[in-house]
């Protein structure tokens, strides 16, 4: 039995490098595309074609918000910061921009590969507990959604299990989960106070 291998064939990715023209983004650049990326250099803002980068590696001592089109943290895709001065501030900066691993100026060939990967791994995870809380989140807004709706159902004098069975009942006859009937229940709640208050 073969092991899958967890390392991702990095061959034909494309590096967006936000850093002023200097020794270290000419050995960087050296550097990736011998690994098999697709390297950009570009200084003082990020190209729109950047969107759909798979890495941003990014100046942490002259960078500044503005340079990116999404709001801090928010990257699209794994970010690497080039860390020269170990001012706290920057550093703070970098980690509020989403740093997902690092490199130290001045870059060397080694410790690039590693950062990719690593870069690569954290993005991802990021990404997946930022699904599952939107999930979780989601469930949550669901489940207000049904009690609501049960409240509706037991305003005539009928108790909070009955108005739950009762809204059981009314998703398997419109068949349709539970959620869709209690946003409906809640529709039509809504729509006979519309018409009572116009009658008023």
């Amino acid at each position: 039995m073969t092991r899958r291998s967890r390392i991702p064939n990095l061959g034909g990715a494309k590096a967006f490098v936000l850093h002023p023209p200097h020794a270290t983004t000419a050995a960087l650049v050296r550097q990736l595309a011998a690994i098999g990326l697709d390297p950009v250099e570009c200084w003082p803002d990020l190209p729109a074609e950047a969107l759909v980068a798979d890495f941003v590696f990014f100046d942490a001592d002259l960078g500044y918000d503005a340079q990116f089109p999404w709001a801090p943290g928010e990257a699209p895709m794994p970010m690497i910061a080039l860390i020269g001065s170990e001012a706290p501030g920057r550093i703070e900066w970098a980690l509020s921009h989403g740093a997902h691993s690092h490199l130290v100026k001045p870059v060397a060939n080694s410790g690039i590969y590693s950062a990719l990967l690593i870069a690569r791994q954290g993005f991802e995870a990021r990404r997946s507990l930022a699904d599952e809380v939107r999930g979780l989140k989601a469930r949550v807004a669901e489940r207000q959604t049904i009690v609501r709706a049960v409240v509706a159902l037991s305003a005539g004098g009928v108790g909070e299990e009955r108005a739950y069975a009762q809204l059981r009942a009314l998703a398997m006859s419109w068949q349709t989960t539970i959620e869709e009937a209690a946003r409906r229940v809640l529709a039509l709640e809504e729509g006979g106070r519309d018409e009572r208050r116009t009658r008023l």
